[in-house]
């Protein structure tokens, strides 16, 4: 089974650890991570809203460091997702390919 570990680049937080499949699921270039698999409390609402046509109505995440540093729109959640994908609910998602994003799949 593969597992994805997943930190900030720049201060080496650990973000997300677990298998890929339903506890870290990969999907369109994102990774949309089951609470059981983050290993960071640093993510914060900034109540920026956005829709998705298909996939419906998110919110924007902060990623706010230890020692208060804040990156801004580093994730979201679906907070009214389609229902058809069970895998983005209310789950923490992150973009693959973001400049402050290192993943290692092992």
């Amino acid at each position: 089974m593969k597992h994805v570990r997943i930190r900030h680049k720049g201060s080496g937080t650990l973000l997300a650890d677990g298998p890929l499949g339903w506890g870290i699921t990969p999907f369109e270039g994102n990774y949309y991570i089951a609470r059981k698999y983050l290993r960071t409390d640093g993510f914060r609402v900034n109540y920026v809203p956005g829709l998705c046509i298909y996939k419906f109505l998110y919110v924007w995440l902060d990623l706010v460091l230890d020692h208060g540093t804040r990156i801004r729109n580093l994730g979201w959640k679906y907070w009214l997702p389609n229902p058809l994908l069970p895998f983005i609910w209310f789950r923490v998602a992150l973009p693959r390919l973001h400049p402050e994003i290192e993943v290692e799949e092992y």
